[in-house]
């Protein structure tokens, strides 16, 4: 893949202009959240709803089910945000990301992208340490984000896999970076457009981003994480190079360093 095509890629990325009205798309707790509550988190009871902790941003109605932008984002001078598990209650594998962040992440600006199968809540389980939790979360109208059909041929993700694109920018006083990982992240529900078969479950499932020595975010994540996964962000830079190392179900590793960015 030609570095411009990949750059135009990284540019096209959808970004939500901001938070939406909490009453435009609020979460519809069902039956699916109560079981998954108990059965799969652990939790006894609900979570709270706190905006001057956390919020998370998902159209009302998606204009691509395989390509959902999601965005968290925290007020000035909330607590820290140490982890989030990601439960798109409707999706075939549910929990479709848990992440951690590291001090320079904080206030979170966190967007990236994500399958969604059916109309659904997308919450996000936020812990700001010493066991506080907060929720955040939309409702989403879209479907078939799941078996959607791969934006590329079995060649084209041999020939491409495991590229990575970034870049930063300076905005109100912090670093956005943005980086870009070429990988199908097929999730096991699509098929060969040409032999008709299912494609094989074969996505990353796990990312760390530092940089130098100091975490910036992990990624361990499901099938619904969308293909060609892009991650934008606001960190506090320290001067050091990005390190970037991808895994994925297929036993497949990728290292990258990018430069550092003063200021």
């Amino acid at each position: 893949m030609k570095a411009h095509i990949l750059a135009a890629l990284l540019l096209a990325t959808p970004v939500l202009g901001g938070p939406a009205a909490a009453q435009d798309n609020p979460l519809q707790n069902s039956a699916a959240w109560d079981d998954l509550r108990d059965s799969v988190l652990g939790l006894a009871a609900d979570v709270p709803l706190d905006l001057a902790v956390l919020d998370l941003d998902a159209p009302v109605r998606a204009h691509e089910a395989a390509i959902v932008p999601i965005r968290l984002t925290q007020p000035p001078g909330a607590p820290a945000v140490q982890a989030v598990t990601l439960v798109i209650d409707e999706n075939p594998a549910p929990v479709a990301a848990e992440y951690t962040f590291g001090p320079a992440m904080a206030p979170l600006d966190f967007e990236f992208r994500v399958r969604v199968d059916s109309y659904s809540d997308v919450r996000a389980i936020a812990d700001t340490g010493n066991g506080n939790r907060v929720m955040a979360g939309r409702f989403v109208k879209a479907s078939g984000g799941c078996s959607a059909p791969a934006g590329k041929d079995m060649a084209a993700v041999e020939a491409t896999m495991g590229q990575m694109r970034w870049r930063t920018d300076s905005q109100n006083g912090r670093q956005i970076g943005t980086l870009m990982i070429r990988h199908p992240n097929f999730s096991g529900l699509q098929r060969d457009q040409l032999t008709l078969l299912n494609i094989p479950a074969h996505f990353i499932d796990r990312l760390e981003v530092r940089q130098g020595d100091d975490l910036l975010f992990t990624l361990h994540a499901g099938i619904s994480i969308s293909e060609d996964p892009v991650f934008r962000f606001a960190y506090d830079p320290n001067g050091q190079p990005i390190h970037v190392h991808a895994e994925d179900t297929d036993g497949n590793t990728w290292d990258q360093t990018f430069e550092a960015v003063n200021g």
